[in-house]
């Protein structure tokens, strides 16, 4: 009786999409993300990573230190804080404007748990190859917005409706 030998196609290795993202120097501020090809309205671009600390532990970790106007802090939720100071990727080089061609959209784990929630960034408007990704910080901070705190968390988008400041207006 003869041997039948069944062949099994192998599975094709899975490919990551092609990012159409680089850093690059900004003249917005330091380093930046740039297209290096179009991105379409409402594309999904990269996802914001880092390690996930709770505020508590975020207040420890930086509490102490003086704020110089720059972060890698995401708030995620009222639980959690994305540290990309600690296994970050380049997502936390995006550029803050007052005029962003993108945003930061949080996607709530379907069963809740806090800790599985995500950050990504998606383009607001078509974005061209060449054109550097920007989304609005929304920074709020509880005490009061001094001129000193607003030059410190200074603007520097060079939109035409730029506020000057990071920082979200009081409500």
């Amino acid at each position: 009786m003869p041997r039948h030998l069944h062949w099994f196609p192998r599975a094709m290795p899975k490919t990551k999409p092609k990012k159409k993202i680089e850093a690059r120097m900004s003249s917005i501020h330091g380093n930046g993300i740039f297209a290096t090809e179009a991105i379409a309205k409402g594309e999904r671009i990269i996802r914001y990573k880092g390690f996930l600390r709770s505020h508590a532990d975020v207040d420890n970790e930086y509490g102490d230190l003086e704020e110089d106007g720059h972060t890698f802090l995401f708030t995620l939720n009222d639980d959690y804080v994305i540290d990309a100071n600690v296994e970050g990727n380049i997502a936390r080089w995006i550029n803050h404007s007052c005029d962003p061609n993108c945003e930061a959209v949080v996607e709530e784990d379907a069963k809740d748990r806090r800790h599985k929630d995500k950050v990504f960034i998606e383009a607001v408007r078509a974005i061209a190859a060449g054109e550097e990704l920007t989304y609005n910080y929304g920074i709020t901070l509880a005490e009061r917005h001094t001129p000193k705190l607003k030059k410190l968390w200074g603007c520097r988008c060079g939109a035409k409706a730029c506020t000057g400041t990071m920082l979200q207006p009081k409500r």
